[in-house]
C-alpha cells in the first residue's frame, strides 16, 4: 500500500475545469432550493409528504456529512449529485462504495475522456442489438479549491494507477485518499495525452457549477464515431 505523505502535493486556488453528464438525468431541483442544511432538512419534510420520487431523487444523502454538503453555491444539484447517486460499477479511483466527481482541464478533455466510457457502456450493453442511437450529453463548468495528491508531474505510475482498463490498483489509490480525507487526486487524462484530470473525493471543494454546451454523441452499431456541438440549452 502507498504512503500518501510520499507523494507531492498540488493545491489549486478556484481552479476552472469541465465535465460531461448524460442529459437524461434531470438536475436535483431541491438542492438549489436551499442556502443551508437546515433550510434542506426542512424542506425535505415538507416535500417529502407531497413527492413521492423525492427520496429517488435526492440519492444517498446521507453519504453526505452536513458539513461537506455545498448549499448555497451555483449549481449544488451538479457538485452533490457524483455523491448521492453513486456509480455502483465503480470508475478508476472509486470501486462504487463511494462517489467521485471527474472533471478535466478542458471540455476537449472531457469529451475524450466519456467518449470512451460511453463507448464502452454501449458495447457491454447493447451488444450490437441497436445499430445507431445518439446520446446528449450535458456540458458543466466548475470552480473549486483543493489540495490534491498530485500523480501526474512527474507522471507516477510504478503502481499501475494508469492502466487503461484495469483500476484495481488506482481504486485502491483512491480509497487511500478517500479514507485520509484528501481533497483528491490529480492524474494526467488516460484518454488525452498531456492533459490534465481531477477527481475530487468530496462536494465541500466546489465553488460553482454551471451549465455550458450540449453535445450528442453519435452510435454506429460498434462505436461512438461523431460527436456534435449543440447550441446552449436549458
Amino acid at each position: 500500500m502507498v504512503d500518501l505523505d510520499t507523494l507531492p502535493t498540488s493545491t489549486r486556488c478556484r481552479q476552472e475545469a469541465f465535465r460531461l453528464i448524460n442529459s437524461k438525468f434531470p438536475p436535483i431541483a431541491i438542492f438549489d432550493d436551499v442556502a443551508s442544511n437546515e433550510d434542506f432538512e426542512a424542506l425535505y419534510r415538507l416535500q417529502s409528504h407531497t413527492n413521492p420520487r423525492l427520496l429517488n431523487e435526492v440519492g444517498q444523502i446521507n453519504l453526505v456529512p452536513p458539513q461537506e454538503r455545498p448549499f448555497g453555491i451555483p449549481g449544488c444539484n451538479y457538485a452533490l449529485a457524483p455523491f448521492v447517486h453513486i456509480n455502483t460499477l465503480g470508475s478508476r479511483f472509486s470501486r462504487g462504495e463511494f462517489g467521485v466527481l471527474y472533471a478535466a482541464d478542458t471540455m476537449v478533455t472531457a469529451i475524450a475522456e466519456t467518449r470512451y466510457h460511453q463507448e464502452r457502456y454501449l458495447q457491454r450493453e447493447l451488444r450490437g442489438q441497436l445499430k445507431y442511437d445518439r446520446l446528449v450529453m450535458r456540458g458543466l463548468k466548475l470552480v473549486f479549491s483543493a489540495t490534491l495528491i498530485n500523480i501526474q508531474q512527474p507522471r507516477v505510475d510504478r503502481y499501475g494507477w494508469y492502466d487503461p482498463i484495469d483500476y484495481t490498483s488506482a481504486q485502491a489509490l483512491g480509497e487511500s485518499v478517500k479514507r485520509h480525507r484528501c481533497d483528491g487526486i490529480l492524474y494526467e487524462s488516460v484518454r488525452r495525452a498531456g492533459a490534465t484530470c481531477f477527481a475530487l473525493f468530496s462536494p465541500r471543494s466546489v465553488h460553482s457549477v454551471v451549465q455550458t454546451e450540449h453535445y450528442e454523441y453519435l452510435w454506429d452499431g460498434t462505436a461512438i464515431s461523431g460527436v456534435v456541438e449543440l447550441s446552449r440549452m436549458n
